[in-house]
């Protein structure tokens, strides 16, 4: 059984106070998630965001 399905099954098993946490939890872990990915990506885009053509590209911005 994959984890999603396992984890549809404890769902319908579960009280809603217990719910009610783990929806909590599982919001958390996808914005920490969402901001590493974040944070990767500007350390990689960085060398570019700094080139001369960069800023001659937005300058009428």
């Amino acid at each position: 059984m994959k984890t999603k399905e396992l984890l549809i099954k404890e769902v319908e098993n579960s009280p809603d106070f217990i719910l009610q946490e783990v929806w909590d939890f599982l919001q958390f872990m996808k914005a920490k998630y969402q901001q590493e990915v974040s944070l990767l990506s500007e350390s990689s885009l960085q060398k570019d965001w700094l080139k001369s053509e960069e800023d001659e590209a937005w300058q009428d911005l």
